[in-house]
């Protein structure tokens, strides 16, 4: 007898995840990592157990080249949904994933390293 979620078709979800690093140097500043994760899934909450575990099992430690320990670790799943259109068998060169509002772009602007008004060759 086939489960109810075997008999449901998959669909794409997008999962944001947010990783901290962390060092054994005492004066280490973490870095933070948004992944953005394309998850095949059955529903919503499906593709949320998948995302928190594709986090935790990216966990990794390595000794940097000054020999300090690093470890990269899961610091939040951000946000997963439904990607905003999964048609990608078609023709077309550009397919919208995923979108986020936000109203203070001065707060985005500093923390976001690649923003600038030369990223692109042009002014925005």
């Amino acid at each position: 007898m086939k489960t109810e979620s075997a008999n449901k078709a998959e669909s794409f979800y997008i999962a944001i995840i947010l990783y901290k690093s962390s060092s054994d140097k005492p004066d280490y500043q973490p870095l933070y990592q948004k992944s953005f994760v394309l998850i095949k899934a059955t529903s919503l909450e499906e593709a949320k157990v998948k995302a928190l575990n594709h986090g935790k099992n990216e966990s990794v430690s390595y000794t940097n080249e000054n020999g300090e320990t690093i470890t990269w670790f899961l610091q939040q799943i951000v946000d997963v949904n439904s990607v905003l259109y999964d048609d990608f068998d078609s023709s077309e060169d550009i397919i919208d994933l995923y979108a986020r509002h936000f109203r203070n772009y001065k707060a985005y602007q500093s923390f976001e390293p690649l923003l600038s008004k030369e990223q692109f060759g042009e002014e925005l």
